[in-house]
């Protein structure tokens, strides 16, 4: 085969190549696009390719003016339009696939070199990551050899060769790439991410529906990293608050819907004490509002560009959703007291429950109460769930099969076990039931320690619900349940583990130590990408201008400074220029300054002519015995001795008293 494709014309194997490298630039497209667009892209490019291996005809203008009538309607059916994100990406995805078609002349695969530039920039679109960027490197280098190798129409020259200069383009491009990400204006992002679809999945969402998901996938892409300035509080206290879930309607919590007006509802009513942590957070972009804090901040986080508000119940949001890496400094305190410490009308909305649910938990926390007048304290009926827990058989599963009507029935007395928002939803509903105001928050705890970076890396497995309940002169206090059935799950890193898939499986022989190690080392990698590159704001460009010298720095000073660094590099190009030319060949040069001078005097000189042949048109045209004549054919033997005929002297020398007599020379005016 490679015989064959050795001996293939240069079209055939230029338009190959081509044709491998927009495989490489649609390949992280294709679980974005829709399956028919998938298909319909690799089966173009695999028919163009047959064309090209078997010197077939192309395919007439009809085939290709029937294919994209089809897809414009398979467009406008699968996206309702033909204008925005998804349905543009399809559109142009479509558009370069169906432009191979009609590779005839130069011009067309220029028109798709273009396209498949801005093909190879739609990728980010959907991702930012490392790894995405990696990718995308590959295919630009693709997509400029296989440009170098269209300028060169003579023979069949290697691949290589093209390689070799496109990755030198590449480099002599690179300064100007980092000063125009260092200084160019940082604009707004046009486009979001798309919305997640989190159900079966480990995660954070606005509501929590509980027993409707059979079994739970443990997503371990990042949440977020956390980088302390000091020592990091103990592993049983690092609860990321998240959404507060106070309203159920049987089987979904769902934010507070308070029935008393808004002056009547508690306020924060925040009391902190001890000494503060202080962090920094970068939050990966999950298209919510939550701005994720240790419990418990009073003070809002540093979020350049964000408005942020602390609400009633201690969670920060931001007016805009988190459509891209934020980056934010916090200042937490792990001691405190939070809420009313009397009892107030508005704390009966943690008290409700919907009718006609959970009959059998009704029935035990009546019997509770029942009992003796010292157990009836509510820190007492408390310890006294948490003992059930511990002692009752109760389990921590990802896998409890799907609920009924009567969540918290099933799990207090049949089932006995679930996840964490199984539990966390069935002991606040035993609380409500036993007149103990209680709410489910969800959020993030724990986290993994990444000693290559120096952070703590928190997932999407580590999401995580608890209960806080109200007491008496305490206020709310935080109460985990799942602790009580799982200690491990809040008190080290240990964490369910998902069933094995096939690269996991195959990866069973490798060191865990080894494996954790690389897992390490990438989250550090990735966590400079995201410092460095998709973290930086314009807030970070005002500050390199502060550091670089500029008091209080603006858009029109870091618009100054880029234009004095376009100025310099163009003229550091012009330099490097003039110093090329010393470089060139100085009897070259001689000789084309006398075809110049020779020229002007009215007799034309082709530019390749010999310094002989010159001299014989000089004599031929002025005469042989004509004195200017006789002085200027001598000099030009004189140079073409110089170069074919060199004596024992100094070439450098001799070129350089040519040069002097060069000026002397009675050259006739035109």
């Amino acid at each position: 085969m490679l015989t064959r494709l050795h001996k293939l014309p240069r079209d055939a194997r230029d338009t190959l190549f081509l044709l491998l490298v927009i495989g490489t630039v649609l390949a992280p497209q294709l679980g974005h696009l829709p399956l028919w667009c998938s298909m319909l892209a690799l089966g173009v490019l695999g028919w163009r390719g047959w064309l090209a291996w078997s010197a077939r005809p192309l395919p007439s203008r009809w085939w290709l003016f029937g294919l994209l009538v089809l897809t414009i309607g398979a467009t406008l059916w699968t996206h309702r339009t033909i204008l925005g994100r998804d349905a543009g990406v399809t559109m142009i995805v479509v558009l370069l696939t169906l432009k191979t078609l009609e590779l005839r002349a130069r011009r067309d695969a220029f028109v798709v070199f273009f396209l498949g530039f801005f093909t190879m920039l739609t990728n980010f679109f959907f991702s930012q990551s490392l790894l995405t960027a990696a990718a995308m490197l590959v295919a630009l280098m693709g997509l400029l050899t296989a440009l170098v190798n269209t300028h060169m129409p003579v023979g069949k020259p290697p691949l290589r060769e093209a390689a070799r200069t496109a990755a030198l383009m590449a480099l002599m491009g690179a300064p100007i790439m980092a000063i125009l990400f260092m200084l160019f204006p940082r604009l707004a992002p046009l486009w979001g991410i798309p919305s997640d679809a989190m159900a079966g999945r480990s995660g954070l969402s606005a509501s929590m529906q509980v027993g409707s998901v059979a079994s739970l996938a443990l997503d371990d892409s990042v949440a977020m990293r956390i980088r302390f300035d000091g020592a990091p509080p103990r592993q049983n206290e690092l609860y990321f608050r998240g959404p507060v879930l106070s309203t159920l309607d049987g089987r979904e919590w769902r934010a507070l819907r308070s029935r008393f007006p808004a002056s009547m509802q508690d306020s924060a009513n925040l009391q902190v004490s001890g000494t503060g942590v202080q962090y920094q957070v970068t939050l990966e972009p999950n298209n919510r509002n939550w701005i994720l804090a240790l419990d418990a901040t009073p003070d809002k986080p540093v979020a350049p560009g964000r408005d942020l508000r602390m609400t009633p119940e201690l969670q920060w949001v931001s007016a805009q959703p988190v459509s891209e890496l934020v980056r934010y400094q916090v200042r937490s305190f792990p001691q405190y007291r939070q809420g009313p410490l009397r009892r107030t009308a508005a704390l009966q909305d943690y008290l409700e429950l919907p009718p006609g649910f959970n009959p059998r938990t009704l029935q035990w926390a009546s019997e509770l109460r029942q009992g003796p007048r010292a157990e009836l304290d509510p820190a007492r009926l408390i310890e006294t769930v948490l003992a059930r827990l511990r002692s009752g058989g109760y389990g921590y599963t990802l896998d409890p099969g799907v609920y009924g009507q009567h969540t918290a029935d099933e799990f207090w007395f049949d089932r006995k076990e679930g996840f964490c928002e199984h539990i966390a939803s069935s002991f606040v509903i035993l609380m409500r039931s036993l007149d103990i105001p209680a709410r489910v928050v969800t959020g993030y705890q724990g986290g993994e320690f990444n000693g290559v970076g120096g952070f703590w890396v928190v997932r999407q497995s580590d999401a995580h619900a608890w209960a806080e309940v109200w007491l008496e002169g305490r206020g709310w206090i935080r109460v985990d349940p799942t602790s009580a059935v799982a200690p491990a799950r809040t008190g080290s890193l240990q964490r369910l583990q998902a069933p094995r898939g096939l690269i996991a499986a195959a990866l069973e022989g490798v060191s865990p130590a080894a494996l954790f190690n690389l897992r390490a080392a990438w989250d550090a990698m990735n966590n400079g990408w995201n410092q460095w590159v998709l973290n930086y704001s314009q807030t970070t460009q005002l500050k390199l201008l502060q550091d670089i010298g500029f008091t209080s720095p603006d858009w029109a000073d870091l618009g100054y400074v880029l234009i004095a660094l376009v100025v310099a590099a163009s003229l550091l190009g012009a330099a490097w220029t003039l110093w090329d030319r010393t470089r060139q060949d100085p009897w070259l040069r001689l000789l084309r300054r006398a075809n110049r001078r020779i020229g002007g005097a009215g007799l034309p000189v082709p530019p390749n002519t010999p310094p002989r042949s010159m001299a014989a048109l000089v004599e031929n045209s002025w005469g042989k015995d004509a004195p200017a004549a006789r002085a200027i054919t001598g000099w030009l033997l004189r140079l073409e001795a110089v170069r074919y005929a060199p004596g024992k002297g100094s070439t450098q020398r001799a070129i350089q008293a040519l040069k002097r007599e060069f000026k002397h020379l009675p050259w006739p005016s035109s």
